[in-house]
């Protein structure tokens, strides 16, 4: 299977005050076209410098990023991404705020703007179009970005921890929802997370990263079958995959 994405000994040092820190150790990495990878690790071991790698906003300081087997040298068309907060603009409305990526990258409006319709309603907010940001549940605005991320028909969507910032039960519900949205659009997906629930649940393989300087010390392939429920989350199998993971952030 082709690679959408692929870390080839990618690393990046950083210099400060104090000296140069190594931020990432040499990464090796890969995300299959259509293939749902999450990238799980302790808060600074660079799960989130692996993804400005990926989208292009700062080049590794060696080995070499690539997608769809070329060479990623800036940012592009080739992925969307979503942080942990959707950034929306308070002043525009939901579809507006869902455009914005059209202007930025030329798209045609009309087509555009039917568009971010049609993705209003694959996340479930059609009757809110109009709406402001203010108006929106956290949740209903994580959704927002999810659409925005998808407005230009990215290949390769890059997700940084974007439920983090919810509740329990917001988090469930978007980790249905993101499920369902990948199953229909089969895009390529690397998602970031400290969460070992949300990387079980929602990937096809699980990677694990050491503490700075960030490395994969583990690849985990999730067999549960697919689609997964919230009975899933009391499965034997999702527990015993949750189990092996967590010994890798359990400290004596």
């Amino acid at each position: 299977m082709s690679a959408a994405l692929e870390l080839r000994g990618a690393s990046l040092t950083y210099t400060t005050r104090r000296g140069e820190i190594e931020a990432l150790g040499s990464v090796d990495l890969r995300v299959a076209d259509g293939e749902f990878v999450a990238l799980l690790g302790p808060s600074g071991c660079g799960k989130s410098t692996i993804l400005k790698l990926a989208a292009g906003l700062m080049p590794p300081s060696s080995g070499q990023v690539l997608l769809a087997s070329e060479a990623v040298n800036g940012p592009g068309r080739h992925a969307g991404v979503v942080f942990q907060k959707p950034n929306l603009l308070p002043w525009k409305s939901v579809l507006n705020n869902v455009l914005l990526p059209a202007r930025t990258l030329g798209l045609p409006k009309d087509p555009a703007r039917q568009r971010a319709l049609e993705l209003l309603a694959l996340v479930g907010l059609a009757p809110f179009a109009n709406d402001y940001p203010f108006e929106l549940s956290g949740g209903m605005q994580q959704r927002v970005g999810i659409a925005r991320m998808l407005l230009h028909d990215p290949q390769l969507l890059l997700m940084d921890e974007p439920f983090a910032a919810l509740d329990a039960l917001s988090r469930e519900t978007l980790m249905l929802e993101l499920q369902r949205i990948w199953e229909q659009q089969r895009k390529s997906v690397l998602f970031i997370t400290h969460s070992i629930q949300e990387a079980v649940f929602l990937a096809d393989r699980v990677l694990v990263m050491s503490p700075r300087p960030g490395r994969i010390i583990e690849e985990l392939a999730i067999s549960l079958p697919r689609p997964r429920t919230l009975e899933t989350l009391g499965d034997e199998r999702f527990m015993a995959l949750c189990q092996h993971l967590r010994r890798y952030f359990t400290h004596a």
